[in-house]
Formats: C-alpha cells, structure tokens, sequence
C-alpha cells in the first residue's frame, strides 16, 4: 500500500511543480530588502554662476545631476563624452541613420516587435514549461537562432574571404 501511494505523492509534485510560469529569464531580489541596483549616485549640486542667467527648463531632458555612465566610460577611455548627450545622433552616425531610414521607419517599432517576439516564445514554449528544476529557458527558446561564430568564420574563411577581426583558427588535438 505504501508504494502506489508514494507513487501518487511524487506524481502530484511533478505534476504541481509544472504549473509555474516564471518567464524567460527569472530576476528577483533574493530577499525583501532593497534593490541596491536601482539607486543611482548623482553627481554633487552645484551653485550657477549667475543667477540671472539660467539655463531654459528641457521638459523630458536630462538633469545636470544625473550620472551619465556612458558618457563618463568614453571621457575615460579618451573619447567625446559629448557623442553621448542623450536621445540625439553623434554626427558621426548621421550617415548610418539616414542610410538605415530611407525606406522610413515604422513608428510602431517596437511594439510590433515585442508582440511578435511573445508569439514566437508562446510558440516555443509549449513543452518547455514543464520542468523539475529552475532552469535559464532565455537559451532553451532562442538557440535556433544563434550563431556560433567560430563555425560563421571558418565558412568565410572556406568561401576566401578575409575575416581580419576574426580569431585565428585552431587545430583540434586528436
């Protein structure tokens, strides 16, 4: 009597642990405190040098307080913090932006991609919800779509094109 019961208890704990729909990629705090992650330092306040002459409000701008990390790592790295001054286009990629636009963009851009990107995971994870233990599912849902670069190399390097960036190739020991 003890082992079909013991058989029924473990089925319905595989069957129970199968009901979890965490999404792709589970983050969460690990506990009930703060998120250290999402305080940001700002940068000290600073006095004007003149009162008289303030700088006009930008609704939807940056504050001059803010960190701009991005920035900040070019300025560091001895680049043009300046490229990096929000929403707008270094003029080093103007060209890029209008090449990549002249067809237009669809305003809906993002939108449309993020639904088709829900189907295509729907699609994908029908069986691979059912799982026994927590699982990263972000590598189980894309990997058809991945590319490994070494193996995208050696097929140019095959077809005799030059691939200069690309690491050199290794021998297998056999």
């Amino acid at each position: 009597m003890r082992t079909p019961l013991g058989i029924m208890i473990v089925a319905a704990a595989l069957a129970v642990s199968g009901c979890s729909n965490k999404g792709l990629r589970d983050i969460r705090a690990p506990g009930p405190g703060p998120d250290e992650f999402s305080v940001l330092p700002s940068k000290p306040l600073t006095a004007p040098r003149d009162y008289a002459v303030l700088p006009a409000p930008t609704p939807g701008g940056v504050n001059l307080v803010d960190p701009n990390p991005v920035a900040e790592a070019a300025v560091a790295l001895g680049g043009r913090g300046s490229a990096y001054d929000g929403n707008a286009v270094p003029s080093s990629d103007a060209a890029l932006v209008t090449a990549s636009s002249r067809y237009g963009v669809p305003s809906n851009t993002r939108q449309a991609l993020a639904q088709e990107d829900a189907e295509f995971r729907k699609k994908q994870g029908r069986m691979t919800r059912i799982r026994l233990f927590p699982v990263d599912r972000y590598k189980q849902v894309y990997k058809k779509q991945t590319l490994n670069a070494s193996q995208q190399a050696d097929g140019y390097r095959r077809a005799g094109v030059p691939t200069p960036a690309a690491p050199p190739t290794t021998r297998q020991k056999d």
